[in-house]
């Protein structure tokens, strides 16, 4: 594999960790070698350990092994039979405390951009569409953001991009 394919959903993941690059694997999906592989969780009953970026992109992993990359999108979403088909079966998700959540905005699902604290945020306010903490008991403070969330930590951040406004949103969980 010499091309990493473009998700729409998760612009860069290997920057994000999604993906790792290294020595060669063998997809267990494809059966093909690839240096680029995936480093997070299929939702099915079979225990997977080694895909490769292509299958993962053109839908084949999740039809194979009858599973999803992204455990929700958040509490009253509503996006399309499309969105939600290219979210939950074509999308690498990110690692999270909790099960990942998918933030949405303007009836479409959001980009996951990168793991933030406060101080990568901080300067960025304006450009969200709310700050809220989604799904935090802390959702709502901003002071409880400002002095616990931090990138890496026992409160981690996750931003978001609305695809549409290109708003930012944050979702966050507790270890």
């Amino acid at each position: 594999m010499s091309q990493l394919p473009t998700f729409k959903y998760h612009p860069n993941p290997l920057k994000t960790g999604a993906f790792k690059q290294g020595e060669p694997f063998i997809c267990e999906c494809c059966e093909k070698e690839t240096t680029i592989y995936y480093t997070g969780v299929l939702y099915t009953p079979e225990e997977i350990s080694t895909l490769c970026p292509d299958c993962i992109h053109s839908g084949r992993a999740s039809a194979t092994f009858d599973g999803q990359f992204v455990a929700d999108i958040e509490d009253g979403a509503t996006i399309s039979k499309e969105a939600q088909t290219e979210l939950f079966k074509r999308t690498p998700s990110y690692a999270s405390w909790q099960d990942e959540i998918w933030l949405t905005h303007c009836g479409d699902g959001c980009a996951f951009i990168d793991y933030v604290g406060w101080d990568d945020i901080k300067g960025k306010l304006d450009d969200f569409a709310d700050l809220r903490a989604d799904s935090s008991d802390y959702a709502d403070d901003i002071s409880h953001l400002e002095k616990y969330m931090h990138n890496g930590g026992d409160f981690q951040g996750y931003l978001f991009q609305c695809l549409h406004c290109h708003k930012y949103r944050l979702h966050a969980d507790c270890s």
